[in-house]
């Protein structure tokens, strides 16, 4: 059975490889029609995506095993990390639009990343587990990674097998003379993490910090930089935001194959290392291509950047000084998920309160109706991308400890190049939407903006219970075939491509002129508010592990699919009460289209 599930797996290589080959000449054929600078955007943020989804992909089920975070813990880590990553931009793009320009703060955003992801691959030793029982002390010796990763009880020169439940920790096979029962009931031992010597979760701390600074500066500003390329009212706007859009998922296609193979079977350093090797290719290929820009995303006020403010140090200097000197501060609220949580809820309520404010003071009925329509698509892409999200939290350990990877050499998948199905597929279904919903506005039948986050509810939410109708065919591992996780990010990236492309648009179409930047920040922080509340309901799915290594995996595997099917079926029943209003909600767009 898993040669089968292998040789799918090759197929749906294969098929990643056949679609860039296909697809990526007429891709550079396209470039030749547009400005220059967009070959530079384009490889620059297809090497940044290379490095952000290269990292993600490994980076949950690297604190659980290798620091050894409680299954919790770590999601909490990974919440707090991408609420922020989601965040620093709103900071990031003021201090471009005001002070820097986009191009030195593109530039100054891949230097921190470059910085953070090469800190990443410095690992040093992992945490180790002990287990003292009668005054003696007996430790953990674990090796591989992800779902190769094996962790054993060392007793005198052998290493032995284990279970752990509520009762107690069972030890498999072990000799009747050995100088531990079989079996060690709750109460009976203790079990204690023992940190390896050295800075290294320290260090890993800065990285996600400087990971964070860096995606500030440079994820609203490259986007922004690429509209700036085209006149007002050319018509290559929108199919160079295309291609724009091809460059971000192709790199995060072949960032979950290479840094998931690599931080698999190498280290986790390799899978780390090529991510910063990637954001440095970008950032090469961006400062080479500055003359391509042809002065697009230079500083609004040249001369004021230049003005000394302290000594020798110029306006510029002081933005890049204060920018660093806030580390230490993202290195406290990387680590305090509490306190992120309490960040994120104030400036939400600011928000909320300034564009009800505008809408009640400012704004005609018409208008106001408008607003109220985008606010609600963004409370459904809150819920479409808190679930969604799930990819590199609670999915990621479910695919390391409860999915049947095949595993016989060529005939390979780890578990974090699973998340390459969701750009693989983007890849190949984003040229059939584009063309569905072109055919059917010629047929007047194209679904209202409502409807398509409706559809996407839907979706995201019965990729959730496949999995669940796929935990009928467990094996006695309890490990789910892959093609029931292949299926779910199938329809979680159809789901994506009826919500994420609309949404953008319809916050520009439905805001008023004054409110443009508030309504597009909003959506941003409504998607660092989907990571926060991600990482809530991830918690949910955590089991139990002692050093690293899940104890049930029977239970581990209940636990997940329980989740699974209540934000599945939750997220089907707000879709279809969204799907039942979005005639009324149509109206209050007032005719826009």
């Amino acid at each position: 059975m898993t040669d089968i599930w292998g040789v799918i797996w090759n197929i749906v290589f294969a098929g990643g490889l056949l679609v860039t080959l296909v697809t990526i000449y007429p891709v550079a054929k396209e470039m030749h029609h547009h400005p220059k600078g967009l070959k530079v955007l384009f490889f620059a943020e297809m090497w940044e995506r290379f490095s952000y989804y290269g990292m993600r992909g490994l980076l949950t089920v690297y604190l659980v095993q290798h620091f050894l975070f409680d299954q919790a813990d770590a999601q909490k880590t990974f919440s707090s990390y991408t609420t922020l990553v989601y965040l620093a931009p709103l900071l990031g793009g003021v201090l471009a639009d005001r002070f820097l320009g986009t191009r030195k703060a593109i530039a100054f955003g891949a230097i921190a990343l470059v910085a953070g992801h090469f800190a990443m691959g410095l690992e040093g030793k992992p945490t180790t587990q002990t287990l003292s029982y009668q005054g003696a002390t007996y430790q953990f010796v674990a090796e591989g990674r992800n779902e190769l990763y094996v962790a054993k009880l060392k007793i005198g020169d052998a290493a032995y097998a284990y279970s752990a439940s509520e009762k107690g920790i069972e030890i498999k096979n072990i000799p009747a003379n050995a100088p531990l029962p079989a079996f060690l009931p709750k109460g009976s031992y203790k079990l204690e993490k023992v940190k390896a010597e050295g800075p290294f979760q320290a260090i890993f701390y800065v990285a996600l910090s400087l990971i964070i600074l860096g995606v500030g500066f440079l994820k609203p500003n490259i986007s922004s930089i690429v509209g700036q390329l085209y006149p007002q009212g050319d018509p290559r706007r929108d199919p160079g935001f295309t291609l724009y859009y091809y460059g971000i998922n192709l790199g995060a296609f072949w960032a979950a194959i290479l840094c998931g193979a690599l931080g698999t079977v190498v280290g986790w350093w390799a899978g780390f290392g090529l991510a910063g090797v990637g954001m440095l290719v970008g950032y090469i290929a961006f400062v080479r291509g500055k003359d391509s820009l042809e002065g697009k995303g230079e500083p609004p006020n040249p001369e004021a950047l230049k003005q000394k403010i302290l000594g020798p140090i110029n306006l510029e200097m002081a933005i890049y000084v204060a920018a660093l000197i806030s580390i230490p501060l993202i290195w406290v609220l990387v680590q305090n998920n509490a306190m992120v949580g309490k960040m994120l809820a104030i400036g939400s309520v600011a928000i909320l309160v300034y564009i009800i404010y505008h809408m009640v003071t400012q704004c005609s009925k018409e208008e106001a109706g408008r607003l109220v329509l985008a606010l609600i698509l963004i409370l459904a892409s809150v819920v479409f991308f808190t679930l969604f999200e799930q990819a590199g939290s609670s999915l990621a350990l479910f695919t390391a400890g409860n999915v049947a990877l095949p595993n016989a050499g060529f005939v390979t998948i780890t578990a974090p190049q699973t998340q390459s199905f969701n750009a693989g597929f983007i890849l190949i279904f984003a040229p059939a939407f584009a063309w569905l919903w072109v055919k059917l506005g010629q047929r007047n039948l194209d679904p209202s903006a409502p409807m398509k986050f409706a559809l996407a509810l839907m979706q995201v939410g019965l990729g959730f219970l496949i999995l669940v109708w796929g935990s009928q065919f467990a094996n006695e591992q309890a490990r789910v075939p892959v093609i029931f996780l292949a299926l779910a990010y199938l329809f979680h990236t159809t789901g994506e491509l009826c919500l994420s492309p609309v949404g953008l648009s319809w916050m520009t179409k439905l805001s008023t002129p004054k409110l443009i930047s508030t309504l597009m920040a909003t959506w941003f922080l409504g998607s660092s508010g989907a990571q926060f509340l991600g990482g809530i309901i991830a918690q949910y799915t955590a089991t139990e592990t002692v050093a690293g290594q899940v104890t049930d995996p029977a239970k581990a595997l209940m636990t997940a699919i329980d989740v699974f099917s209540t934000i599945g079926w939750w997220s089907i029943g707000i879709g279809v009460t969204m799907a039942l209003a979005s005639p009324l909600l149509k109206r209050l767009a007032s005719g826009i289209k």
